[in-house]
C-alpha cells in the first residue's frame, strides 16, 4: 500500500472537499449565489419595467385630461362648433301662397343660427333683428349643405305668417316647412348673407306669397291669410 496522495493533490496538503481530481465541485451554495444575483436582476427589470409603464399611463391621462379641457374651453369661447343635426326637415311639396301680411315683429318669435365658418354671424344677425323688435329664441350654429345661400326660413304651419314677414327682412330667403307646433320661425343663414334689408324696405312690403325658389311645384290655394 502506498502513501501517494491522489492525482492532482499535493502531498502533505488539505484535502479540499469542492475540488475532484483538480476540478472545481458546483455546491449548493454557488447555485444559490448564482439564482440569487439572476433572480435580484429579474426584479429589478421587473420594477422598472413597471415604473416605465406607470409614466406612461400617467402622461397619456395627463394628455387626455389637457385635451379635454382645451376643447371644452374652445366650445365655451365658440371657437369650436360641435356638429349640429341637418336643420332641413322634411318638405312639403306645395309653396304657401298667401297672401300673407307683414306681421308685428314683437308677435315673431325667431331663432337664428349660423352655418358660416363666422364665428358669431347668428349673434349678430339677432341682435339687429331684436333691435327691429322681433323676440329671439334660440342663437346658435348649425349645418346645412347649400353653397352659397342666404338664407333658409322654416317654420311649422302656424308659423307662415311670421316666416313670411322675415322673408321681407332679409333677401333671397328660401322657405322650408317641418311639422313643429307653435310658430315660431327658424333663421339659417348661408355664406351668401350679408345685411339685412333697409328697415323702410321690410315695412312697406305688400301682401304676398311666402318665396320657395327651391322648389318646382306651383303655390298651394291653402295658406292662411296673416
Amino acid at each position: 500500500m502506498t502513501n501517494e496522495p491522489p492525482r492532482g493533490q499535493r502531498r502533505g496538503a488539505e484535502s479540499d472537499p469542492t475540488e475532484w481530481h483538480g476540478h472545481r465541485i458546483v455546491t449548493e451554495q454557488d447555485l444559490g449565489t448564482v439564482f440569487d444575483e439572476d433572480g435580484a436582476e429579474a426584479a429589478a427589470f421587473h420594477a422598472r419595467r413597471k415604473r416605465r409603464f406607470h409614466n406612461i399611463v400617467l402622461g397619456s391621462v395627463a394628455g387626455l385630461l389637457l385635451l379635454v379641457t382645451v376643447v371644452a374651453q374652445g366650445i365655451s369661447a365658440g371657437w369650436i362648433s360641435l356638429p349640429q343635426p341637418e336643420a332641413r326637415p322634411a318638405v312639403e311639396t306645395g309653396c304657401p301662397a298667401g297672401p300673407f301680411l307683414n306681421q308685428p315683429p314683437e308677435t315673431v318669435t325667431v331663432n337664428v343660427y349660423n352655418t358660416t365658418a363666422t364665428p358669431g354671424l347668428a349673434g349678430k344677425v339677432a341682435e339687429a333683428l331684436k333691435t327691429r323688435g322681433f323676440s329671439i329664441g334660440v342663437v346658435g350654429n348649425s349645418t346645412v349643405n347649400r353653397e352659397g345661400m342666404t338664407a333658409i326660413i322654416l317654420s311649422g304651419p302656424s308659423g307662415e305668417s311670421g316666416a313670411f314677414t322675415m322673408q321681407q327682412q332679409i333677401p333671397d330667403t328660401q322657405y322650408i316647412q317641418d311639422d313643429r307646433d307653435d310658430a315660431s320661425v327658424d333663421v339659417v343663414i348661408g355664406s351668401g348673407y350679408s345685411d339685412l334689408v333697409p328697415l323702410e324696405q321690410a315695412q312697406a312690403a305688400a301682401p304676398g306669397p311666402i318665396s320657395c325658389p327651391w322648389k318646382s311645384s306651383e303655390p298651394t290655394e291653402n295658406a292662411e291669410a296673416g
